[in-house]
């Protein structure tokens, strides 16, 4: 017999998780109800900074990134 030592290989895996990588559940994307103060500080940082929602979310406390860019997306 031989004694052959096998080498490990390693499998590619692909996760197929559907047909659109954009698409998301509807809870996912549940409209963010903000007050005016909250979306003109949203507008405002957003023209300063662009789409770096962790940045505006930290300016408006109790707000996550997600709930940030949630609302930008479905109000523009």
């Amino acid at each position: 017999m031989d004694n052959h030592r096998r080498t490990k290989q390693t499998k590619t895996n692909s996760i197929v998780t559907s047909s659109s990588e954009g698409e998301v559940s509807s809870l996912e994307w549940e409209v963010v109800n903000m007050s005016q103060e909250e979306e003109d500080l949203v507008s405002r940082m957003h023209k300063l900074v662009g789409d770096r929602w962790e940045l505006i979310a930290g300016r408006i406390p109790g707000r996550t990134a997600g709930e940030i860019e949630r609302f930008w997306v479905m109000k523009n």
